[in-house]
C-alpha cells in the first residue's frame, strides 16, 4: 500500500498505456473491449483514491513524485496535483469508461487499434495534467496529437485527412513556439542561478524582465489559444469535430480542449505575471468575440454535430474571460477563476453528452441534418429526456452545473469590467436560442420522414453511458461545493498571489 500511495500518479498516468499495449499485442476485438473497459474503470478507481486523500485545505502540490532523468540538464520526471488539476483529472478518468461503453456494440473497423489509440490518448492527457516538469509536460502535450491524429484520420468521415492534418498543423505550430519560449526560460533560469532546471516549481521563481515576459507569454498563450481554441484560431475545431468518430468528438470536447485553458492557469499566468497584465485585455476581448461569434455561428448551422462544435467555441470563450479577469488591485478575480474551472468540467459533461446523443441518431439515420428530423420525442422518449437534460446543462439553467460556472464567471468579470460582463452575458441568451432550436428541430413537431417513425429508443448500453452524464449535469448544479471545495484553496492562491506565484512542496 505504501508503494501504491507513493507512486499513485505514475500508476494513474501509465496504466492506460499498459492497457493500450496489451490491446495492441493481443488479437481479438472482445479482448480489446474487455481490456479497455476494465483498464479505464481501474484508472477511474485510482483517481478516486487521489480524490479521497486529497487535502482540500492545502495549497501545496500533493502526491508529488520526483524521479531523476537527466540530472546534468536539470530534467526530472515530477508529477503532482493541486485543486486545479485534480478536477480535470477526475473529468478525464470519468469520461473514458463511458467512451469505451459507447463502442461496445459498434461495428468499427480494426476496433482493437481504435481502442488502443484511445487508451494511449488517455495517458497523454493525464500526463499533461500531472506533469510538473516543462520537458515532460511538452512530451505529453505532443504525445496527445499522435493517437488523435489516427483516431480522426483513420476512423473519421469523408474529409478526415483534411481535418486531421489541419488539426495537427495548427497545434504543432503553437507547440513549436511554446518550445522556443521554454528553451529561453530554461536558459534565463540558468543565468540567474547557475543551475539547470526544467521544473516549473523552479521556473515560477525565475526573474524575467517585463519585455522578455511579453513575448514569452505570447508564445505560450498562442499554443494554448490554438488548443482551446480561441477565436480566431478556432477554424480547425469544426472540421475535426465533424469528421471525427463520436468517441473522438467526445474526448476532443470533453478533455482535449481543456488542455489549453489548463495551460493558462498552470503555466502562462503564474510564470509571466507582468505580461498577463498587458495581454489580459486583449485575450478577454478575443474571448468575448469567441462567445458571441461561436453562438451566432452555431445558431445558423444545419448539421447538428457542427452546431455542437461551434457551441464549444462559445463556451470556452467564457473560460478565457473568467481566467483573465483582472481586478482593480491587480489580482485575478477568485470568483471568475472558480467559474472558469467549473465551466471546464461542466462543458466536458454536457457537451460530451450532446456529442454522444448526436452519434446515437446518426447511427440510426446516417444523417445529422436537422431538417431530416422532427417529432423524435414521441418516437424516442428516453432519448428526448437525455437531450433536454444535456441542453439545459449547456445553456446554464439554474440547478445545472452550467449555471454555476457561467454565474461565477460573470460575477467575477463584472467586478473587473461591467461592460465585458454585459457583452459576455449576451452569450448566455444566444446559447439558449441555438440549443433550444436544436431541441425543437429534432424532438418536436410532426414526424417528417417515415424512417423516423420506426427508430428505436435508447438501448440499455446507450442508457448506461448517457445516464451518468445526465446525473452529473444536475448534481454539479445542486451540489457545486462537493466539487469546488477541492479547488478553493488552490484557486484563491492563484488569484491573490499570481505575481509572486510559488508552491511549497515538501518533496521540492
Amino acid at each position: 500500500m505504501e508503494f501504491f500511495n507513493s507512486h499513485v500518479l505514475s500508476i494513474l498516468t501509465f496504466l492506460p498505456l499498459v492497457v493500450a499495449g496489451a490491446i495492441f499485442l493481443v488479437k481479438g476485438d472482445q479482448f480489446a473491449r474487455i481490456a479497455a473497459l476494465g483498464g479505464s474503470i481501474l484508472t477511474f478507481f485510482v483517481s478516486l483514491h487521489v480524490w479521497h486523500y486529497f487535502d482540500a485545505s492545502s495549497v501545496k502540490l500533493q502526491f508529488v513524485e520526483s524521479y531523476v532523468w537527466m540530472p546534468e540538464f536539470g530534467i526530472r520526471a515530477i508529477f503532482g496535483v493541486d485543486g486545479i488539476s485534480l478536477l480535470l483529472v477526475m473529468l478525464t478518468t470519468a469520461l473514458m469508461p463511458l467512451v469505451i461503453l459507447s463502442l461496445w456494440h459498434s461495428h468499427v473497423a480494426h476496433l482493437r487499434y481504435f481502442l488502443a489509440s484511445i487508451m494511449a490518448l488517455q495517458t497523454g492527457m493525464l500526463g499533461a495534467l500531472v506533469a510538473l516538469d516543462l520537458v515532460f509536460f511538452y512530451v505529453f502535450w505532443e504525445a496527445m496529437l499522435i493517437p488523435m491524429y489516427f483516431i480522426i484520420g483513420i476512423w473519421g468521415g469523408a474529409r478526415r485527412i483534411y481535418a486531421t492534418t489541419k488539426f495537427v498543423l495548427y497545434t504543432v505550430v503553437g507547440s513549436l513556439l511554446m518550445l522556443a519560449a521554454a528553451i529561453v526560460l530554461y536558459i534565463s533560469y540558468y543565468r540567474q542561478t547557475g543551475m539547470y532546471s526544467t521544473s516549473i516549481l523552479d521556473l515560477y521563481s525565475a526573474s524575467i524582465d517585463p519585455r522578455t515576459q511579453l513575448w514569452l507569454f505570447g508564445c505560450f498563450a498562442l499554443a494554448f489559444a490554438i488548443k482551446v481554441p480561441m477565436w480566431p484560431f478556432h477554424t480547425w475545431l469544426p472540421d475535426a469535430h465533424v469528421e471525427a468518430p463520436t468517441a473522438g468528438s467526445v474526448i476532443l470536447a470533453g478533455v482535449l480542449l481543456k488542455m489549453g485553458t489548463y495551460g493558462f492557469l498552470r503555466f502562462a499566468i503564474p510564470m509571466f505575471p507582468v505580461a498577463v497584465k498587458s495581454f489580459a485585455p486583449v485575450l478577454v476581448f478575443l474571448g468575448v468575440v469567441g462567445i458571441i461569434y461561436g453562438a451566432l455561428t452555431a445558431w445558423v448551422q444545419k448539421d447538428a454535430k457542427k452546431l455542437v462544435a461551434y457551441s464549444s467555441v462559445s463556451h470556452l470563450g467564457f473560460v478565457i474571460v473568467g481566467s483573465l479577469a483582472l481586478l482593480a488591485d491587480g489580482t485575478l478575480s477568485p470568483e471568475a477563476l472558480t467559474g472558469a474551472l467549473y465551466q471546464m468540467i461542466n462543458h466536458g459533461v454536457s457537451t460530451g453528452a450532446l456529442f454522444f446523443l448526436v452519434g446515437v441518431i446518426y447511427e440510426r439515420r446516417h444523417t445529422r441534418m436537422l431538417e431530416d428530423f422532427g417529432g423524435l420525442a414521441s418516437v424516442m422518449p428516453w432519448f428526448a429526456v437525455m437531450l433536454i437534460v444535456a441542453t439545459l446543462g449547456s445553456v446554464g439553467l439554474p440547478g445545472t452545473g452550467g449555471f454555476v460556472g457561467e454565474f461565477l464567471i460573470l460575477l467575477g468579470t463584472f467586478q473587473s469590467s461591467p461592460l465585458t460582463a454585459l457583452l459576455a452575458g449576451s452569450g448566455v441568451l444566444l446559447g439558449a436560442i441555438y440549443m433550444l432550436t436544436l431541441c425543437r428541430k429534432i424532438l418536436f413537431g410532426p414526424v417528417k420522414h417515415d424512417e423516423n417513425k420506426a427508430l428505436r429508443d435508447l438501448t440499455p448500453m446507450e442508457f448506461a453511458y448517457l445516464l451518468p452524464l445526465a446525473v452529473l449535469v444536475v448534481v454539479m448544479g445542486v451540489f457545486p461545493d462537493f466539487f469546488l471545495g477541492k479547488s478553493k484553496a488552490s484557486i484563491e492562491h492563484l488569484a491573490k498571489n499570481y505575481r509572486s506565484y510559488s508552491l511549497a512542496v515538501d518533496a521540492h
